[in-house]
């Protein structure tokens, strides 16, 4: 399962309402190889499912990723922070063992 916070679920609303993402996408998460921690997350809108996508739903947010990403994402947070400090969308991720300084990279 990967859990939405009521702020990032708040801030998906807002950008659906702007009128730029259409109702019928979802939010898709990844992990790609990269970053000074290893590994970086990835998180787009698309339409379009894939073969060995794994779905869910929270907080009336769809959520699609991929099998191999679902393995570093299980029980993870998609959260966001706003404010002159914020940090925009982010993961809270029990399985990360070190992450960098920004937030963008983790290891397991």
């Amino acid at each position: 399962m990967i859990d939405v916070a009521e702020s990032a679920k708040q801030k998906i609303s807002e950008i659906r309402s702007s009128g730029h993402i259409a109702d019928d996408y979802f939010i898709r998460v990844s992990v790609v190889s990269g970053g000074c921690s290893g590994l970086s997350y990835k998180l787009d809108f698309d339409n379009e499912s894939k073969p060995n996508d794994q779905a869910f739903e929270d907080n009336g947010v769809k959520v699609v990723t991929d099998l191999k990403s679902f393995l570093y994402l299980f029980n993870t947070t998609l959260e966001f922070s706003g404010g002159l400090n914020g940090k925009g969308f982010f993961f809270n991720n029990p399985n990360a063992t070190r992450t960098c300084g920004c937030g963008e990279s983790f290891a397991v």
